[in-house]
């Protein structure tokens, strides 16, 4: 751990000073809420188990609130900002507040939705604040590009929170909950206040944990299978699967061959199976419909 002085961290009178210098306004186009609270940042890293030997990766860093606090408990933190300026300026504020931790720090400015390869050791760990409108998006693709991250914390909005960690069975159950289930064990793991961000949104927002699988879905299916099968059952949530998945095998009957094969009844809809459920069905496409299987 490093020794770093407490007033490292960026307050509220800091972040403004900053984004005012910048000419920054946090845009509802980018979902940019800006943490500037220095107690829940630090909160997050501890809620994230952060180590020394972790290497981070951050997403929408933004004037770096989180970005600063990462950096004192991590061995390395890489930040991926798709903001021209906020990307230009991330730097020179690590420089300036921690600057025997500088050369700890890595900027990629780019898109996350586009990024495929990140700057120096394998990612262990994924902490962010993550935009409200592209969340789970880039929730799933980091997941899945770099599967050395084995534990992720995210920000996310309450209601995105809530449909990442629910179980089957729950009427927020739906294609998140099941997608990030594929990768990773999900749970919430605290709310977050509105006034801690600005500008304060209109929603409250909510930790998520996803601690990866040490052992993968059991399935001969691929992870695009059964997300096609995923996709096929929430896409008509309120009909049966026999129904929900006529498209996908090709015909009602079919589906419900393929439902009785994976030990689900036909009758069944979608938010009461589990990742292991899909991957049974997704086994059991019919072969004749392989050709037109679609990611």
């Amino acid at each position: 751990m490093s020794t770093t002085e407490p007033d490292a961290l960026l307050g509220p009178a800091d972040i403004r000073e900053l984004a005012a210098a910048l000419g920054v306004r946090p845009t509802k186009q980018r979902g940019q809420n800006f943490v500037i609270d220095a107690n829940t940042v630090r909160r997050i890293v501890r809620t994230a188990e952060v180590r020394p030997d972790d290497v981070v990766v951050e997403v929408g860093p933004g004037l770096g609130s989180l970005t600063l606090a990462l950096l004192e408990a991590a061995d390395r933190v890489v930040a991926v900002e798709i903001d021209d300026v906020l990307a230009g300026a991330l730097p020179a504020t690590v420089a300036a507040r921690l600057p025997e931790r500088a050369d700890r720090f890595s900027l990629v400015h780019s898109d996350a939705m586009l990024v495929t390869e990140l700057p120096g050791p394998a990612p262990t760990a994924l902490v962010a604040n993550l935009p409200y409108n592209v969340a789970v998006p880039v929730l799933l693709t980091m997941l899945e590009r770099f599967p050395s991250i084995e534990r992720t914390l995210v920000m996310v909005q309450a209601e995105v929170a809530d449909r990442l960690a629910a179980r089957p069975g729950n009427k927020v159950y739906g294609v998140p909950s099941v997608k990030a289930a594929w990768y990773a064990h999900v749970k919430r793991a605290g709310s977050i206040g509105r006034t801690v961000f600005w500008p304060a949104p209109n929603v409250d927002s909510g930790l998520v944990s996803l601690v990866r699988r040490t052992e993968p879905v059991r399935t001969t299916a691929s992870r695009t299978e059964v997300f096609a099968v995923v996709d096929a059952a929430f896409a008509q949530r309120r009909k049966t699967l026999r129904a929900a998945l006529a498209g996908w095998a090709g015909s009602a009957a079919a589906a419900e061959t393929a439902l009785v094969a994976a030990g689900v009844s036909p009758q069944a809809r979608g938010e009461s199976l589990t990742v292991e459920e899909f991957a049974a069905v997704a086994e059991h496409k019919p072969v004749d419909q392989t050709s037109g299987s679609n990611a």
